[in-house]
């Protein structure tokens, strides 16, 4: 089965965006474990985004490596974007986007900072308006958000995390998610011109060095020391970051938006379930009422859609 036959058929749509969410998902357990080896606290924001840009560096690196190891010569003479374009989408979707969710999270706590982050939905969604005409946020599109949501609010309730106020933390938080929803439509359109996987790579290379531009000047090349074990957690990190973004953004190219962004509220779920392998946190049964929810606004938006479609046939079909 050819790549594109693969990432729009339905199976291949779930399993990959399952994986892709799974990774994310897995990447706030294992920064904690990689925070706490380089005790790097809270509010150390500029060692954070140090972290960050030797992650993405490194993300995007392996990415290029790949597509230069395994898709050249399928894909023939490389089409790049112009270097404008490229910096364009490294500012929006990795270096604002996780420059801004960095700082947020560190002065947002639980539920709110997940619910914030989840509204990328949303932002993708109102994006691709500017870009696709086509892609309406209708009724039913709006009640699988809605869903999405309270999936997210109820894995909340689970840890006791309901905490209700909003500040500057919480307004960083709703910049990063519309950066990375803004930053993922963009993303879709450029694959139309360079590969998925050496687009990606660029622009993650290109957003890491920013961030660490940023951070560099004010802590230095290497201000923690880094063994086998920290070293293990950043290449983790970074890899997870390199497959999640790669097979994330072919969804996206393949895909109406409407369709798959509904997936991006399994994130926080798998998060919480991971956190709790991972980190040994207390798991509630809660959990099970927040997959509940958020599978079910997936099932109501790719109902939309497919309704839409077999509308648009049978309107063809019937057209003298």
């Amino acid at each position: 089965m050819k790549a594109e036959n693969w990432f729009r058929h339905p199976a291949g749509i779930v399993i990959s965006s399952a994986v892709a969410t799974l990774l994310w998902g897995s990447a706030m357990p294992v920064i904690k474990k990689g925070y706490a080896a380089l005790d790097i606290e809270a509010a150390q924001v500029s060692e954070q985004w140090l972290f960050a840009g030797y992650r993405f560096t490194l993300a995007g690196l392996l990415l290029i490596l790949f597509h230069y190891l395994f898709q050249r010569k399928k894909s023939g003479a490389a089409h790049r974007i112009r270097k404008g374009r490229l910096g364009r989408l490294a500012l929006i979707q990795t270096f604002l986007q996780y420059l801004l969710l960095y700082v947020g999270l560190s002065y947002s706590t639980g539920i709110q900072g997940s619910i914030i982050v989840g509204s990328t939905s949303l932002f993708q969604m109102l994006a691709v308006r500017m870009f696709d005409s086509s892609e309406r946020l209708t009724l039913m599109k709006l009640s699988g958000l809605f869903l999405g949501f309270a999936g997210i609010a109820a894995a909340g309730i689970g840890n006791g995390n309901m905490e209700i106020s909003f500040g500057w933390g919480e307004l960083l938080l709703l910049g990063s998610a519309m950066f990375g929803g803004v930053g993922n439509v963009l993303a879709r359109q450029e694959s139309r011109n360079e590969p998925v996987l050496s687009l990606t790579g660029r622009q993650m290379m290109l957003g890491g060095i920013m961030l660490l531009a940023v951070s560099i000047p004010v802590t230095g090349l290497a201000p923690f020391p880094m063994d086998g074990t920290t070293f293990l957690y950043l290449f983790y990190l970074a890899l997870l970051s390199a497959a999640g973004f790669g097979l994330w953004n072919t969804i996206m190219k393949y895909n109406e938006v409407g369709r798959v962004s509904m997936y991006l509220f399994l994130i926080p779920v798998f998060g919480v379930i991971l956190s709790s392998l991972i980190l040994g946190e207390q798991l509630s049964g809660w959990i099970a009422v927040s997959l509940s929810l958020v599978v079910s606004g997936i099932i109501i938006v790719n109902r939309s859609v497919s309704d839409k479609r077999l509308k648009g046939l049978k309107t063809t079909n019937n057209t003298p």
